[in-house]
């Protein structure tokens, strides 16, 4: 039997293998198919025509090459270009439960050129990754039995679908009474000795006949939505949480129904009615559902919050003056004006002013930061005092805000590993369900008391009505909403969905040195004048010298100047050897800053060398500044360690997480930097490329090792470790590499997105425990566990109660991740929920 391989596009995950097998498998002459997403080779067995198999391929979406990566011969009609992978959400309506989302991913990994798709129950929507067309997503949707629209417009689409959930809380509280309003007084009759048995030809019959058609209006509008859904379900092969409810309540009244139209046909004593649970159970269920929703509305807050920081118009300037014009209408190098107390439209660069600008946003740190010409500004912030002009550098879609919301919808829509458990659960449990219901039924009919048939309608029901899996699909993605919100407000996006678990495990932290633990930049850390000498002159002087260099040392030594109020002075004769210094005259005076091995090949004999060696103890640069031949200061330039570095270190070490700093400086330097930061291990001159090496061999320990970093050279690092933290303020190589970024580059975010990852790695157990346990528990009580024992059945209304209670109860319990504060008092503090 012949094979043949051919080279594919596009294929990315087993769903996308399933469809290519099944395209193949269906083209004369194969006998066989193999699919290796690694490799992205589709092996044939069997005697197909090439060029058939070709066309199967590209009618289930996926492009084919020959395998030795050719692409096949060029037709009549020149191809059209593949469609681009991108991210694609759709807003949901009609889901409820953990079997609807089960049901609506399965349909959208169906369709061609989907790579990932996830279903976020507690916002209603599906975020898609591929190069699947949106109308066919919608379609695939639509064919399950729920409604799609691609969300185009993230701003409208969030005031969009508050409004839609006012309006169908509003609906649900109007049934809710409704439907109490009849099932109260009917369930109140029987607790307080009314008959609820008929007898034929008496006017209980004509009295529950009546009742009978009052409590089918109640499953035709206030529980109308249950039979539609159970309905749409069925017909496309389906089970959910409309199904057992719609099973429940209208099992419940066609038992009594028959009971009032043929009561001759039931033994006498079975002739009992439950009128009551069908109403009861809409309205508690409704009630549930209007409650859930309530308090849903609070964990989209961080995304609302964030999508109201945007402003909705802009100053611009133009050659005929100043025009306030709408923010979708700005466009990059537009000349921008921000007024005091305004908000900064669109990213840019500072032109003209100064002024202080308030970056919480972006950061979660509260101290305003400095602006004047040439920093950089960004969407959502909030200018302070002073008047700024700035240019358009990034508009729209490609601002640091609409980035950040970007991904925290992102986030809020993935699922961590643990979350997956009940998608598990929800693709058997419906299934499950009814089967456990229809044994129930069975055992009571056969061995049940007298009434059977009663008992068996009331113990069939109670199952159907308390299993909904309602809990379960809320659990885990209402906790996931609610934590990278929180995260957000605090400077921390979650990039990835596992990185929300596996950053409560982690054990150990790679922090990278230069512009992680340190700022980044140099610095003048120190300035030692002459016993003839003051420290003022000294500066002044360097100053002078570093006026006309380009040389980074040169930047931190004028600034150092400025910051004291000290001004260069002119000099002349100025040279600039590289890798030793510079020199100058000034006054006749031969002045000279630069390293003790230029200087001495100068033949000058160096002072202050004790200060010099506890500079160069302290990870400083010494250089020495000589008048002629006679040494005057020396200036310590150093990265220093970031203000908090050492007290977020302290953080981690408390929580027992091993903290090693990588760097490629030497060993002298990487040690005091260690000892000022407080890291105890040190892994100095190591180089870039074997950074991911050095990660590698901490996981073969059987370790959880994060690494921090913000350069380029960190990329592999970063994205070998089982969590990447990227430093926002870093490159954009290094925040692509990363699983977390944090914007406000401060080490403290390590250990916050940690206990944030704690604390909601925890409170989904809870929800997952509950939700489980509920179910766990309540389906064998409903059945009549308990009854041989105790004579106790539990009623179906209390079950409908108890269902309803159990989704709101998960809703609170993540909710209560809204008021967890990453940074606690004291040590030990921070991560309880």
């Amino acid at each position: 039997m012949n094979s043949q391989t051919l080279a594919i596009r596009g294929a990315s995950c087993q769903h996308c293998v399933k469809t290519i097998e099944n395209a193949l498998g269906a083209v004369a002459g194969v006998r066989g198919v193999q699919v290796d997403l690694n490799q992205q080779t589709v092996t044939v067995d069997g005697d197909a025509d090439r060029g058939a198999l070709r066309a199967a391929l590209d009618d289930a979406g996926y492009a084919a090459e020959d395998d030795d990566g050719e692409a096949p011969p060029p037709s009549e009609s020149p191809p059209e270009p593949a469609a681009r992978d991108r991210d694609l959400s759709l807003s949901v309506t009609g889901a409820h439960c953990a079997s609807c989302v089960r049901t609506i991913e399965d349909a959208l990994h169906g369709v061609p050129g989907v790579a990932t798709a996830s279903m976020n129950l507690a916002n209603h929507t599906a975020r898609v990754s591929g190069s699947a067309d949106p109308d066919a997503l919608v379609r695939a949707v639509q064919k399950v039995g729920y409604d799609a629209a691609p969300v185009r417009d993230p701003a409208r689409a969030e005031d969009d679908r508050e409004a839609q959930e006012r309006q169908l809380y509003r609906k649900l509280v109007r049934q809710t009474s409704v439907a109490l309003a009849v099932g109260l007084p009917i369930m109140l009759w029987g607790w307080f000795g009314g008959t609820m048995t008929v007898e034929a030809g008496t006017a209980s019959q004509w009295g529950w006949g009546a009742v009978a058609v009052i409590t089918f209006l109640m499953l035709a509008f206030p529980g109308r939505h249950f039979f539609v859904g159970a309905w749409k379900a069925f017909r496309h092969h389906n089970a959910n949480m409309d199904t057992l409810i719609a099973v429940g309540t209208g099992a419940a009244w066609g038992y009594s129904t028959l009971v009032v139209i043929a009561p001759d046909l039931l033994p006498e004593m079975a002739r009992h009615v439950y009128f009551e649970a069908s109403p009861m159970i809409i309205g508690l269920v409704n009630l549930g559902l209007a409650l859930e929703l309530r308090a849903r509305g609070k964990t989209g807050a961080a995304v609302k919050r964030l999508l109201n920081l945007g402003a909705k118009t802009a100053r611009r300037l133009d050659d005929d003056g100043e025009h306030d014009v709408p923010v979708e209408d700005i466009r990059v190098d537009d000349r921008l004006r921000v007024r005091p107390g305004e908000t900064i439209a669109v990213d840019g660069e500072v032109l003209e002013g100064d002024s202080e600008v308030d970056e919480s946003m972006l950061t979660g740190e509260p101290m305003p930061v400095v602006k004047s010409e040439g920093d950089t500004v960004a969407a959502g912030t909030l200018n302070g005092s002073g008047t700024l002009v700035y240019r358009a550098t990034r508009v729209g879609a490609d601002t640091a805000l609409a980035r950040i919301i970007d991904l925290v919808k992102k986030a809020q829509g993935a699922k961590p590993p643990i979350g997956r458990l009940a998608d598990t659960v929800a693709s058997v449990f419906v299934p499950t369900i009814l089967l456990i219901a229809v044994a129930t039924a069975l055992i009571w009919y056969n061995v049940g008391p007298q009434p059977v048939a009663a008992y068996m309608v009331v113990a069939s029901v109670t199952v159907l009505i308390i299993a909904c899996p309602c809990a379960l699909g809320l659990a885990t993605p209402m906790s996931v909403m609610v934590a990278v919100g929180k995260a957000a407000e605090s400077g921390i996006l979650i990039r990835q969905d596992a990185a929300l678990q596996t950053a409560a495990e982690l054990d150990t932290v790679v922090l990278d040195k230069t512009g992680t633990i340190t700022e980044g930049r140099p610095s003048v850390t120190r300035v030692i004048a002459a016993p003839d000498q003051d420290e003022e002159t000294v500066l002044r002087l360097a100053a002078s010298l570093e006026a006309g260099s380009e040389h980074p040392l040169a930047r931190a030594i004028l600034d150092a100047a400025e910051e004291r109020g000290l001004k260069p002075q002119p000099v002349s004769d100025f040279r600039a050897l590289n890798g030793k210094g510079v020199s100058a005259r000034q006054d006749g005076a031969l002045l000279r800053l630069g390293n003790r091995r230029w200087l001495e090949q100068e033949g000058i004999q160096l002072g202050l060398e004790d200060q010099a060696r506890q500079l160069s103890d302290q990870a400083a640069t010494p250089l020495f500044l000589t008048r002629d031949h006679t040494v005057i200061g020396v200036l310590g330039v150093a990265d220093r360690i970031k203000a908090d570095a050492a007290e977020a270190i302290r953080r981690l070490r408390d929580r027992d997480i091993r903290v090693v700093m990588i760097t490629g400086d030497i060993q002298a330097t990487a040690d005091a930097i260690a000892r000022q930061a407080g890291v105890d291990e040190v892994l100095a001159e190591v180089l870039p490329e074997d950074k991911a090496r050095e990660v590698e061999k901490l996981q073969k320990e059987g370790r959880k090792v994060a690494m921090v970093g913000d350069g380029i050279n960190d990329a592999p690092a970063l994205a070998q470790a089982d969590v990447g933290f990227a430093i926002g303020t870093g490159t954009d190589v290094a925040i692509e590499s990363a699983a977390i970024t944090l914007m406000s580059g401060s080490l403290h975010g390590v250990a916050d997105a940690m206990a944030i990852s704690r604390a909601t790695l925890r409170n989904i157990k809870q929800n997952l425990f509950g939700a489980f346990v509920y179910n766990s528990l309540g389906v064998p009580v409903a059945a009549g566990l308990l009854y041989p024992f105790t004579g106790w059945l539990l009623s179906p209304v209390i079950a409908g109660a108890a269902m309803s209670l159990s989704s709101v109860t998960v809703v609170s319990n993540a909710n209560r991740l809204r008021f967890f504060k990453p940074r606690g008092h004291g040590k030990g503090k921070g991560d309880r929920s």
